[in-house]
């Protein structure tokens, strides 16, 4: 069954990407929770209208994020994590730490899922991750993991 998702979905695909899902999961869950629309003409044709209004909403905000990007430059997040005595963390840096600390520490509402890290945080140091606020502003920050 080929499917228009509304909103992005974990390892499904992302918001107004056709895809093709099995029939039970799109007809039982995707459709019903108002995650998707079955991909036929009329909803095709929905879709560039859709895309349009989109990419204009995200035109609007691009000031917006260009702002939140000059506030973050040159900025240090900390993170603070249970250490060892050699410096590795339990556990990892996760994306869900990092927004709740960008909303503790400079008041910024990001989403998780904007929040692109390199590879697993696993000790303790400076690393540099990815904010994907819009495809034109995708700020550089740098964060520090403490040993609490």
């Amino acid at each position: 069954m080929d499917i228009i998702l509304l909103q992005d979905v974990d390892k499904v695909g992302e918001k107004h990407e056709v895809v093709k899902v099995k029939d039970g999961y799109g007809r039982n869950y995707l459709i019903p929770q108002g995650l998707a629309l079955i991909a036929n003409k009329t909803n095709m044709n929905r879709l560039e209208e859709m895309r349009r209004q989109e990419e204009a909403r995200e035109m609007k905000r691009y000031d917006e994020y260009k702002a939140v990007a000059d506030a973050l430059e040159d900025k240090v997040l900390k993170i603070g994590a249970k250490a060892g005595t050699s410096g590795k963390i339990f556990g990892s840096v996760t994306n869900i730490q990092i927004s709740n600390a960008l909303k503790e520490q400079f008041d910024l509402e990001v989403d998780r899922r904007k929040v692109q890290l390199p590879d697993e945080v696993k000790e303790v140091g400076t690393y540099t991750l990815v904010l994907n606020l819009h495809p034109e502003v995708k700020p550089e920050i740098k964060f520090e993991v403490v040993a609490e």
